[in-house]
């Protein structure tokens, strides 16, 4: 899709060429002071008048006119140079992808030597620029009967600049697989959970570890019931549809050690079970396994990036259904782990279900954990829809996670987790644990939950129940799902070798 060239671009025939421009005296040097030459001085004219901002996130389509070779011209307004900043460019551009999809091309160019300042060297422009392009330009074609007059889609994009080509097509690159791994866990979150059932989901991570080398697991119901999964089953009883316990492992190392365990709760569809959510609260939960894709997504830029770290990613799958057969409130369960569980509240399943995969995952040797969850309403209460929150056991780790979230632009914040919160969660007197020990607190009680299961390995909890989905658009996508985390998770793996060599 990439291609850069050494080579100015004011001889070139171009659709469509994208400048970044920077808020500071001199608006236009070298070859955009030429071009600016070349329109007979109307740039400047056009920043004068203020049809042409630098303001972050504005943008303007200019044509030539047939001055140049190229036709049109798209400004960026970055805002200050001096406070240049690799998020909000994303943003910046995301916004003129934006533009560009309205005007229809199927190429464009990038001047990227435009978006280039003390703080922005030109590979971070550019992982910068294909991110952000990828991820603004996602759209899930859901399912209403074809258009007669179909989107057209950028296929081919020209990347101007003088710095070594080499460098800035692995940063385009880069920033591109971390865009499709993101789209890719978007897509997943919004498909129909009559449409991505549990053995849909199983399918789904052979596929990607066809792709990718990966080793693949996936544990049947009659597998499940001979390692003692009774959380995980439990939640499964009232469901027609199978559970599958589903496992990918990436060796970045010869030796299967420092391994790197991701468990995203895989629940494709919630009703509650029989603390029933209500018909507005169960509207919109095919979202409920978005920390199931936010594991896949991250998995496949593992797969494509091949970081020298070990992973093993575990994501139990299956719906939380009413039947006969249901579990119910009041019910006594037995985890892979021997920890046995009081069920007060059936709708708080997916720590449940978590409960047995961390013991899996531990199983297959992760050294670390990090679970990914839609776990709590109370998280959004907490911290609203545009805030991660998170847990730990381990200062040390959870300061990776933060580092890999905060490149991501990812953000997370940490809750705390007591001594008396931990009381609470064994409070039961009838069993180890309860699920369910009350309101107060309530994503504190979800994620405490979970780390019971994680005992002494370090482990960091993160409740997307508020940022997996977005009821309006942003500059880096439509509303719907977000495919939050999985770059964060990718971006933990691809930094934790220089990590650990610190």
């Amino acid at each position: 899709m990439f291609s850069v060239k050494n080579e100015t671009f004011l001889k070139e025939k171009e659709e469509l060429l994208i400048i970044g421009l920077y808020d500071r005296p001199i608006k236009f040097e070298g070859e955009l002071a030429e071009l600016d030459e070349a329109l007979n001085g109307q740039l400047t004219e056009l920043v004068k008048e203020g049809d042409i901002s630098a303001k972050k996130k504005e943008t303007a389509l200019i044509p030539t006119l047939g001055r140049v070779p190229v036709k049109r011209l798209l400004f960026i307004g970055l805002g200050k140079d001096k406070k240049a900043d690799f998020q909000e460019m994303k943003e910046a551009i995301g916004a003129a992808a934006k533009t560009i999809k309205k005007v229809r091309l199927s190429s464009i160019a990038v001047a990227l030597d435009s978006f280039v300042c003390e703080r922005i060297e030109a590979d971070d422009a550019a992982h910068a620029f294909s991110e952000a392009f990828g991820l603004a330009s996602y759209e899930f074609k859901g399912y209403k009967q074809q258009s007669n007059d179909p989107e057209q889609a950028v296929e081919q994009v020209t990347v101007y600049t003088k710095a070594e080509a080499g460098v800035v097509s692995a940063a385009l690159h880069v920033g591109y697989v971390f865009s499709q791994g993101t789209n890719s866990a978007r897509t997943l979150v919004n498909t129909p959970g009559n449409l991505l059932t549990a053995s849909d989901m199983a399918d789904y991570a052979r596929k990607l570890a066809e792709t990718y080398n990966f080793e693949v697991e996936i544990l049947e119901k009659e597998d499940i019931e001979k390692l003692g999964m009774g959380a995980f089953l439990a939640v499964n009883q009232g469901s027609v549809e199978p559970p599958k316990m589903i496992t990918l492992k990436y060796h970045g190392q010869e030796e299967w050690k420092d391994v790197l365990g991701l468990v995203g709760k895989g629940i494709t569809f919630d009703t509650g079970g029989y603390s029933i959510k209500p018909k507005t609260g169960i509207v919109g939960m095919k979202t409920d396994m978005g920390g199931a894709a936010a594991v896949f997504g991250a998995m496949e830029i593992i797969g494509e990036l091949k970081p020298q770290q070990n992973v093993v990613a575990v994501i139990p799958a299956t719906d939380n259904m009413i039947s006969g057969e249901a579990f119910k409130p009041d019910d006594v369960i037995t985890s892979m782990s021997g920890k046995t569980i009081e069920v007060l509240n059936t709708d708080a399943e997916g720590r449940l279900v978590l409960a047995d995969a961390m013991t899996y995952a531990k199983h297959h040797k992760a050294d670390y954990l990090v679970d990914v969850a839609t776990l709590t309403g109370g998280v959004v209460v907490a911290l609203g829809d545009d805030k991660t929150g998170a847990l730990t056991n381990n200062e040390e780790f959870f300061e990776e996670v933060l580092e890999a979230s905060n490149e991501a632009g990812e953000f997370i914040w940490r809750l705390p987790l007591t001594e008396k919160d931990k009381q609470r969660i064994r409070s039961s007197k009838i069993a180890d644990l309860n699920n369910s020990p009350g309101r107060e607190g309530h994503a504190i009680m979800g994620g405490g939950f979970v780390g019971e299961f994680a005992e002494d390995t370090p482990w960091v909890h993160l409740d997307i129940a508020g940022t997996a989905d977005s009821s309006k658009a942003s500059a880096l996508g439509p509303a719907g799902a977000t495919g939050v985390m999985a770059r964060t998770l990718a971006l933990l793996a691809l930094r934790r070798p220089d990590n650990q060599e610190k």
